[in-house]
């Protein structure tokens, strides 16, 4: 059941950024700003937690869940740190997403020839 509710959550998530794609004005990156705007904002009212418990994966692998990851690294830097964690925070706490996502790019612009 975890990965059918992943499944639904994520898959709901894209949906949603593909409609405001298909149906407004704003480019692909807009879109992406705006989800990872929308997911800090949804975690900083303290919601985001209940979206991760129902759809696990689904909710944070998407870009809402890398705008969730940021506000958390942020109130943790904070109440560890004080102000400087306010600097700092955000980045520890994606770090693991952006490490991954670095490495994954790289391996694929080693192990393939890119057509172009």
């Amino acid at each position: 059941m975890p990965y059918l509710t992943a499944f639904i959550t994520g898959g709901l998530l894209c949906v949603a950024a593909q409609l405001v794609v298909n149906l407004t004005q704003l480019t692909p990156a807009h879109t992406m700003v705006l989800f990872v705007s929308a997911g800090a904002v949804i975690s900083g009212l303290g919601w985001y937690d209940v979206l991760i418990e129902f759809g696990g994966a689904g909710a944070t692998v998407p870009l809402t869940g890398f705008g969730h990851a940021l506000v958390n690294g942020i109130l943790d830097g904070l109440n560890q740190k004080g102000l400087m964690g306010l600097f700092t925070g955000g980045i520890t706490g994606a770090a693991m997403g952006i490490t991954v996502a670095v490495i994954a790019g790289y391996a694929a612009a080693v192990l393939f020839d890119p057509k172009g």
